[in-house]
């Protein structure tokens, strides 16, 4: 077995980690997708124990390599989370089979529902809603569920620009949670500004939707990588933050880290206990080991999150 390998500096070389950072990251999670987990020989070398593992199922992917990753990850001691994006299921034949593989191959109790970035359904389902409605998660026992949330809206959901469609969801999504015995949160799309999510996070809570916040934190990466996948997924007004950063010639080369938006956000959460986001879900877009680096040099531990 492989031991953590959590790379110890001096006390001389090492920066203090804010307490407030430390405490928000607890019970982190990150995303993975079968190709990039294949370049991670050991994931105890790089996360701590606990943390949970989404599998991002990306249109074109064989269902056996994502039960595979799962299979692995899972065996190296990790609860995994796989994605199952409706438009690329078929039908509820299809869903049931995927959920008897992941359950059988690698024990998966828990799943992140989301309509998928696919124009055209390939089959009968459109939104993350039809999966919830099917009733096999609930017949397959699964104890943890988790929708999808956009704190800057979605295009492709309200092409207007508005916010109409996406709130009407997750209005449903809050009255399916009083239904069903398993768990249930929102898994966000990543954003760089805090203020807008702080925003938008007290707006739920305040028209009564109260599913705790999975808050999407892009990773360390190339300034051109984040702009090139915010781009791509349909980041709204905090590309902004990118594109400021972008004309600053001082910072154009240097690696962005995500360390503003969290301290904000952990500060916010610190003055405002109840605060409505409780965990970080980190996008690795820069790599998992850089990611998972920076979460261990600013305190992130995940011995919470099975159950957050």
């Amino acid at each position: 077995m492989a031991l953590l390998n959590f790379k110890k500096r001096d006390a001389a070389d090492k920066a203090p980690v804010n307490p407030t950072v430390e405490a928000f990251l607890q019970g982190y999670s990150i995303e993975v997708m079968p190709r990039t987990a294949e370049k991670v020989e050991d994931f105890r070398d790089l996360l701590p124990e606990g943390t949970r593992v989404y599998i991002a199922h990306i249109e074109g992917t064989p269902i056996e390599d994502m039960v595979r990753t799962a299979k692995r990850i899972a065996a190296e001691g990790y609860p995994v989370m796989p994605h199952f994006p409706a438009r690329i299921i078929n039908d509820a034949a299809t869903l049931e089979n995927w959920i008897a593989m992941y359950q059988g191959e690698a024990g998966v109790d828990q799943a992140l529902l989301l309509a998928g970035g696919v124009a055209k359904p390939h089959g009968e389902f459109d939104s993350s809603m039809q999966l919830l409605e099917t009733g096999l998660f609930d017949k397959a026992g699964f104890k943890r569920l988790h929708v999808a949330g956009h704190p800057e809206g979605n295009k492709d959901i309200d092409p207007d620009g508005s916010t109409k469609n996406v709130d009407e969801a997750l209005c449903w999504k809050q009255k399916f949670s009083e239904t069903t015995d398993a768990e249930m949160a929102l898994a966000t799309q990543f954003a760089f500004d805090a203020k807008p999510i702080i925003a938008w996070a007290d707006g739920l809570k305040a028209a009564g939707i109260d599913l705790p916040i999975h808050i999407g934190i892009a990773g360390p990466a190339k300034l051109q990588t984040l702009i090139k996948f915010a781009i791509a997924c349909g980041v709204g007004p905090s590309l902004k933050v990118l594109q400021k950063r972008a004309m600053d010639v001082s910072k154009l080369l240097l690696p962005y880290e995500p360390t503003d938006v969290i301290t904000e956000l952990a500060q916010h959460k610190a003055a405002n206990p109840d605060f409505n986001i409780t965990n970080v879900h980190f996008f690795p877009l820069g790599g998992i080991k850089t990611n998972a680096n920076w979460a261990i040099e600013n305190g992130g531990a995940s011995a919470k999150p099975v159950n957050a």
